[in-house]
C-alpha cells in the first residue's frame, strides 16, 4: 500500500522514495503473482525539460519471504541506466518518438532484473561490494560465522526499455503502441514493466494532513469551521509514478516450489515488500562533473504494510525506519500498539471518537 514523502529525508530524494506495494493474484494469469512497486511520488506531468526518471544510482528490490522470518529468502533487484544520443541539445526528444526505439528520443533509460535466492536476501549488495574476511587458525574455530549467507544471483534480463514520459500529442502521437512495447516477456514465464504510470492511489492529502480534517464528515463532527461534508477530493488524480511491476509464477515464489492447495495450505501466503538502496558512500567531482558511489549498499526507504511510516513512526523515527527490515520492527511496538493518532482523534473530534 501507500506512503508518498513519509519522512524527512527520503522525501528530499524523490528518485529512492519507496511510494506503494501491490502484490495480488494476477487477473489475466491466477498461476501468478502481479507485484507493482511505485516510486518518485507525485509527478507533475508537465515537467519537462528534465522529465522524471529512475535512478541509475539506485537499487530498487522486491523482497520475497515465504518462510515468514521477516528476511527475504528471494528478491528481484532492478538496476537503471541512461542513455542519451544526442548530450549536445537540451531537448527530450528532437522530434515526434512513435516507437520505443525511436532515434527521435534522445533520453532513454534501460534496466536489468536480477533473482537472487539465500537464507537472506538483503545482504545481496554488501555482500557484493564488501565480500568479509576469512579467518583461519585453531583461536577462530568459529570463523564460520563471519560468512555471509550464500547467496545465488541470476540475472533475469538486461537491456529492457523503459518507455518515454508521455509528454504530450506532439512529441507522442499515439502513446499506448509505446507502453505496450515496455512489456517484457523474460524466461520463465516472467514478465516485467518499468516506466511512467498515472498515481493510482486515491487519497485526499490536504484534508488528511489538515489535522485529519476529514470532508466527508466535516458537518456531522461539527468540526470549526465547520464546513459542508463533501466528498474526498483526489489529490493525486493528476500526477504520475514511476512503477515497477513484475508478473512471477506462484510455484516460483513457494518455499516448496509448488502451487497452494488452497487458502489453508502453509504455504498459501508469502511476506512482499520493497527497497531502495544506495551506495554507501557518493564523491562528486566539481571540476571534471564526474560522479563515483562505492561501498556496500544501504537501504534508505522501504514499503511493505500502509501508512506505517507515514502516520504511525514518530518524525525522529521515519528514517531510520526506513533503514530497518521487517525481521527488526520489534523495536517499535510501542508505536505500533500506541499509534498516535488514536490519541489525537479524540482531541480532534470532541464527543466523537
Amino acid at each position: 500500500m501507500s506512503s508518498h514523502r513519509e519522512a524527512p529525508e527520503i522525501s528530499k530524494d524523490p528518485v529512492a522514495d519507496n511510494a506503494d506495494v501491490y502484490a495480488f493474484v494476477s487477473p489475466d494469469n491466477p498461476s501468478t503473482v502481479t507485484i507493482i512497486t511505485n516510486f518518485v511520488p507525485l509527478q507533475e506531468p508537465a515537467g519537462g525539460p528534465n522529465f522524471y526518471e529512475f535512478g541509475d544510482d539506485v537499487a530498487y528490490s522486491i523482497y520475497i519471504d515465504n518462510d515468514g522470518d521477516g528476511t527475504p529468502e528471494i528478491s528481484y533487484v532492478f538496476r537503471f541506466h541512461t542513455a542519451v544520443r544526442d548530450p549536445n541539445t537540451f531537448l527530450y526528444n528532437v522530434g515526434p518518438i512513435n516507437s520505443i526505439g525511436d532515434p527521435n528520443w534522445n533520453r532513454r533509460q534501460f534496466y536489468s532484473v536480477t533473482r537472487v535466492e539465500g537464507a537472506d536476501t538483503t545482504i545481496y549488495g554488501t555482500a557484493a561490494a564488501n565480500p568479509p574476511p576469512v579467518r583461519h587458525g585453531k583461536h577462530h574455530k568459529h570463523h564460520h560465522h563471519h560468512h555471509k549467507p550464500k547467496l545465488k544471483a541470476r540475472v533475469l534480463g538486461s537491456g529492457l526499455a523503459c518507455p518515454p514520459c508521455n509528454i504530450g500529442p506532439h512529441s507522442i502521437p499515439n502513446y499506448a503502441p509505446i507502453e505496450s512495447q515496455a512489456i517484457h516477456t523474460l524466461g520463465g514465464g516472467i514478465k516485467v514493466f518499468a516506466g511512467q504510470r498515472r498515481e493510482g492511489f486515491y487519497v485526499d492529502l490536504g484534508a488528511v494532513f489538515d489535522l485529519a480534517d476529514l470532508r466527508p464528515f466535516q458537518a456531522a463532527f461539527g468540526v470549526p469551521p465547520a464546513l459542508a461534508s463533501g466528498p474526498g477530493v483526489d489529490d493525486t488524480k493528476a500526477l504520475n509514478i514511476h512503477s515497477i511491476a513484475i508478473q512471477v509464477p506462484i510455484t516460483q515464489l513457494t518455499a516448496n516450489g509448488k502451487a497452494p492447495s488452497g487458502m489453508t495450505d502453509p504455504h498459501a501466503v508469502i511476506g512482499v515488500w520493497s527497497a531502495a538502496s544506495r551506495r554507501l558512500v557518493r564523491i562528486i567531482d566539481s571540476a571534471n562533473d564526474a560522479k563515483h558511489e562505492s561501498g556496500p549498499w544501504v537501504q534508505v526507504s522501504r514499503l511493505g504494510n500502509p501508512l506505517i511510516n507515514e502516520v504511525v513512526i514518530p518524525m525522529g523515527r521515519k528514517d531510520y525506519w526506513n533503514g530497518q527490515y521487517p525481521a527488526q520492527d520489534k523495536q517499535f511496538l510501542n508505536d505500533y500498539k500506541v499509534p498516535e493518532l488514536s490519541k489525537l482523534l479524540p482531541a480532534l473530534y470532541p464527543g466523537v471518537f
